[in-house]
C-alpha cells in the first residue's frame, strides 16, 4: 500500500495569513497528500478547519480532522492537527509538561493495516536542546507504550538539526524521509518582519517525517516552498514542509 504524507508548520495566523493561506491551498493541491500534519494551527481562526474545507472544495480532497490544543493559557491560541483521508480508529494526546507543548496520535485504518501517526512541535530553536531532548525521551516512551502497532509515523517541527541530541535520539529509533533544509523562508509580515531575522534563510532541516521499519520511503521532497509569483516575500509559511511517498507492508 503506497500513500503520501506531508507536514507543515503553519506559523499560526501571523504574517498575512489571509493572503498566504491561498498559497497553502494551491500547493496542497499540487502534492495531494493522504495525510497532512500541521503545527501551529490557530485556534481562534480555525485554520485547520479552513484548510480541510478548502481542500475539499477546490481539490476534491476529503479529510478527517484530528486536533489537539496546547495546554494552559495556550489552549485558546494554537495546537497541532492531522488531516487524514483514511478512517480514524482512535486518538490520543501527550502533555509534555514543559512549555505547554503537546503531541497527538491518530490510529488509522490503512488497507487492512493499523497505522499510528504522531504530530508534535517541540520547543523553539532559541531554547537549549536539553528541553527538546527531554521531550523526545517522553515522546519515545509514549510511542513505546503503544507497541501493539508496528507501522508508525512521527511528523512535525522538531526545532533541531540531526547533530543535536534531541534529533539524534529520534534518528536512533526512526528514519527521517529526508534532511533537506526546511527553515526559515523569507516570509515577511505586513511590516516586513521575518522570523529569526539574524539567521540565514533555508539553511537547516528542523521539520521531519520520521518512519518506523514497517514503512519504506519511495520518494521524499521539500514542499510548500514556493513564494507568491507576484510577491517574493509572501510564502505559505515561515517554514517549508516535507512530503514523502511511503510503502506500508501488509501485516
Amino acid at each position: 500500500m503506497r500513500f503520501r504524507v506531508a507536514t507543515l508548520n503553519l506559523e499560526q495566523d501571523h504574517k498575512r495569513w489571509g493572503r498566504r493561506r491561498e498559497l497553502v491551498i494551491d500547493q496542497l493541491g499540487a502534492i495531494k497528500p493522504d495525510l497532512l500534519a500541521l503545527n501551529e494551527v490557530c485556534m481562534p481562526e480555525r485554520t485547520a478547519h479552513w484548510i480541510r474545507d478548502r481542500a475539499g472544495e477546490r481539490h476534491g480532497l476529503e479529510y478527517h480532522l484530528v486536533q489537539q490544543t496546547r495546554v494552559n493559557g495556550l489552549s485558546a491560541v494554537e495546537g497541532e492537527a492531522l488531516l487524514a483521508r483514511f478512517p480514524v480508529i482512535e486518538t490520543g494526546n501527550l502533555d509534555y509538561r514543559t512549555r505547554d507543548i503537546v503531541a497527538l496520535v491518530a490510529r488509522l485504518a490503512v488497507d487492512g493495516n493499523r497505522l499510528d501517526v504522531y504530530v508534535t512541535h517541540q520547543i523553539g530553536s532559541v531554547f537549549n536542546d536539553s528541553l527538546r531532548l527531554y521531550q523526545a525521551q517522553q515522546l519515545l516512551a509514549w510511542i513505546d507504550s503503544r507497541a501493539d502497532v508496528a507501522a508508525r509515523i512521527v511528523c512535525g517541527d522538531f526545532n533541531a538539526t540531526l547533530d543535536m541530541p534531541s534529533a539524534a535520539l529520534m534518528a536512533s529509533r526512526f528514519k527521517a524521509t529526508q534532511t533537506a533544509p526546511t527553515a526559515f523562508t523569507p516570509l515577511a509580515g505586513a511590516n516586513g518582519e521575518v522570523s529569526h531575522p539574524d539567521w540565514p534563510r533555508m539553511d537547516r532541516c528542523i521539520d521531519y517525517i520520521w518512519i518506523s521499519d514497517a514503512l519504506t520511503v519511495v520518494e521524499s521532497r521539500v514542499c510548500f516552498d514556493q513564494p507568491s509569483p507576484s510577491d517574493p516575500t509572501l510564502w505559505p509559511s515561515d517554514h517549508a514542509g516535507v512530503w514523502a511517498d511511503l510503502e506500508l507492508r501488509r501485516a
